[in-house]
C-alpha cells in the first residue's frame, strides 16, 4: 500500500495550476475595451424589477430575461 503526502505547499501550487488552467479555457474571453458583465443574485433582480418571484421565474422561462444557473444558484444578467 502507498501512501503520499500531501503538504501545504503542494495545495498551493495545485491551486494556481487549476486557476490557470481555468483562466485557459475561458469560453469567451472578454475583447478589449468591453465593459464585464454583472450576474445579480434572484432577490437582486426581484428587487430592482420589483417583481414577484414568480414573475422572474416566466421572465427566465419565455427567454425574456437571461441566466445561467451554477449549481444551486440562478443568476441573471
Amino acid at each position: 500500500m502507498n501512501v503520499d503526502l500531501i503538504t501545504k505547499d503542494d495545495l498551493e501550487k495545485f491551486k494556481k495550476e487549476l486557476l490557470e488552467e481555468i483562466r485557459s479555457y475561458q469560453q469567451y474571453p472578454r475583447k478589449k475595451g468591453e465593459e464585464t458583465r454583472v450576474w445579480l443574485k434572484s432577490y437582486e433582480v426581484r428587487k430592482l424589477l420589483s417583481i414577484s418571484a414568480g414573475t422572474l421565474q416566466n421572465l427566465r422561462v419565455n427567454g425574456t430575461l437571461p441566466y445561467n444557473k451554477i449549481g444551486g444558484l440562478i443568476l441573471s444578467l
